[in-house]
């Protein structure tokens, strides 16, 4: 069993308009689903995506309004990396950013800025077999577009981390500190940082998990992995657009295995996704309450 990279990152928001403006109108993906968190339905669950909603490429908010500044600490992922093919698209992205005036600081092959709650961004060029997964917009020609992502770096404990990466996840060394998780078909890194003196604190602009994308038929058998390798996990939950399992790895950051399917499309048409509140079928019920008790918001 192989973990396809990156299926999701999931972050948090204080403001679902600034947040939305700035992902789909500066970033240039596309929102493919307007739905809520399913362990508190009054939250957004916002997912932004490429054109088809795919796993690899889904960067997702929580929304609480009015939610105070966080601060990535130990335990917490502090930077998401999205990838670009080439050096023409990286100077692209440094002359947009800049042109809606985003501070933007190069690193080599990386672009680095925050976006407008602090959360720490990276463009990368990197050169990888994997398919490209391209929102599509007007103003973005194609070969200059975001690709998906391609890593996430974290404050943790590098040695426990280590473990659990290559003994249970399958997760190969790819730099100092850094493994990269491969599947079939996409691969995704994550890297660790010593954790900073000041203690963490969540909040808009942080992250709250990373997820990592599995097959739908080897769920079971990833959550009995789990248990014989001794780590405390979740149930199988079920998410109706795809199954979790939850689990902290060492250093603390907060892992979910995440199946690939069925995805956004089962209950909206490819042409629809972001345009309309999305519930799962155990919510519907109670649609009218949740939808007066959400952020009104236009659709992109």
């Amino acid at each position: 069993m192989l973990l396809d990279g990156i299926h999701h990152i999931s972050c948090i928001t204080g403001n679902a308009a600034i947040n939305l403006e700035f992902y789909t109108r500066v970033m240039g993906l596309r929102l493919v689903a307007k739905t809520v968190n399913q362990d508190d339905p009054y939250v957004y669950h916002l997912f932004y995506a490429d054109q088809l909603g795919s796993p690899g490429s889904d960067l997702t908010f929580f929304e609480y309004p009015g939610a105070l500044p966080g601060r990535a600490g130990a335990g917490m992922v502090h930077r998401i990396s999205f990838r670009v093919a080439t050096e023409e698209a990286l100077s692209f992205w440094e002359a947009r950013l800049g042109a809606k005036g985003i501070a933007a600081e190069r690193a080599g092959p990386a672009l680095r800025f925050s976006d407008p709650e602090g959360l720490g961004l990276e463009i990368v060029i990197r050169d990888t077999r994997d398919p490209p997964l391209i929102a599509e917009r007007p103003d973005i020609p194609r070969d200059m577009a975001l690709t998906g992502f391609d890593g996430v770096r974290a404050y943790g404990q590098r040695e426990g981390s280590k473990r659990v990466l290559e003994e249970v996840m399958g997760g190969a060394g790819a730099g100092e500190w850094t493994w990269e998780v491969r599947g079939v078909t996409r691969g995704g890194t994550i890297a660790f940082d010593p954790a900073p003196d000041l203690p963490a604190r969540p909040g808009a602009g942080t992250v709250h998990h990373v997820a990592w994308a599995t097959e739908y038929d080897e769920h079971e058998v990833w959550l009995e992995r789990l248990q014989q390798a001794g780590i405390r996990s979740s149930p199988i939950v079920e998410r109706f657009y795809f199954r979790s399992i939850y689990f902290r790895e060492p250093g603390g950051v907060l892992y979910e295995l995440a199946t690939k399917g069925p995805g956004f499309t089962i209950d909206s048409p490819l042409e629809e996704l972001g345009t309309r509140l999305i519930l799962p079928p155990a919510f519907e019920p109670r649609r009218v309450e949740i939808e007066q008790r959400l952020t009104p918001l236009p659709t992109p």
